[in-house]
């Protein structure tokens, strides 16, 4: 607890609240889920067949079956209504192979969730390192994601032929004293419970959703989208129309005193500096102010 409580305190748990590590805790949840549904899964359907002869007659027919569904190994004892014999009959079938890989993709899906939290939780910043950590993240994450299309859909298919070759309906016609021509009543008492089997491809499809969902979360991490979600520089905002403050015409205008443009001064830097005839010389009207000298 004490190693839980530093943890916390140093924010180690923070990348869970993000999408990165959420998607990756339901990742482990579902992925457990998943195989352990389908991998722990045991049921069993009855029938009956009931002779002419009642003292042949067998109205307690049980047969079970489980993981992984080797259904051509599991056999069964019916009555032949010709006396005690009985015979022993085996279900059609074997799909074990898309069980068993649904289920190992589901254990190693598991195993990987766990190992990447880990790293989330203990080494996030060695996983940002050098970008190798979430590119490595990135390739698992896609392949895991087909591997749970495949896996999903043939299971799905492998369950539906499960529940066709244990259907007792269609199983107790299998019987030869069951036969139409032969007289007997034959019948199912119950049905395999699938619910379970139900719940494991449900769960496939999940993991599907949350592993190709996570592949966006995994892929920004990469830094490979960076260069694009850049926001563009912002752009000088321009003065309005008609504007002439400081930032307006006052800095263009070549005749604006205040800015250094030229303003003539006729008090010191005028005509009666530059222009100085003498007596004669004219004032800022331009008008002669006297005639004495050239008189």
């Amino acid at each position: 607890m004490d190693i839980v409580n530093q943890l916390v305190a140093n924010g180690q748990f923070r990348v869970l609240k993000v999408p990165l590590g959420f998607i990756k805790v339901l990742q482990w949840v579902f992925a457990i889920f998943a195989f352990s549904t389908c991998g722990t899964y045991s049921g069993s359907f009855r029938m009956r067949v009931e002779c002419k002869n009642r003292s042949e007659s067998n109205p307690r027919i049980d047969v079970k079956f489980e993981y992984p569904f080797r259904l051509n190994q599991v056999y069964y004892d019916a009555p032949t209504c010709k006396g005690s014999q009985t015979d022993r009959l085996v279900l059609s079938g074997n799909y074990s192979s898309s069980a068993e890989f649904f289920v190992t993709i589901g254990v190693f899906a598991f195993l990987y969730s766990m190992a990447a939290l880990s790293v989330y939780i203990f080494a996030f910043e060695k996983y940002r390192e050098n970008n190798k950590g979430p590119m490595i993240d990135f390739a698992v994450t896609c392949v895991f994601t087909f591997m749970w299309l495949v896996s999903s859909a043939a299971w799905a298919k492998g369950l539906a032929d499960v529940k066709t070759s244990t259907d007792p309906a269609k199983v107790v016609e299998l019987i030869p004293a069951c036969e139409k021509d032969q007289g007997n009543s034959c019948g199912e008492v119950h049905d395999p419970v699938m619910s379970g089997l139900n719940t494991s491809v449900v769960f496939g499809f999940l993991n599907l959703i949350l592993w190709a969902g996570n592949i966006w979360f995994v892929f920004k991490e990469t830094g490979i989208v960076a260069p694009f979600m850049r926001q563009p520089p912002a752009q000088e905002k321009q003065p309005a129309p008609g504007t002439y403050g400081q930032q307006g015409y006052a800095q263009q205008d070549p005749y604006s005193g205040s800015q250094g443009g030229y303003q003539p001064d006729y008090s010191q830097q005028g005509y009666n500096q530059g222009g100085d005839y003498g007596q004669g010389g004219y004032n800022q009207q331009g008008a002669p102010t006297s005639f004495s000298n050239q008189m």
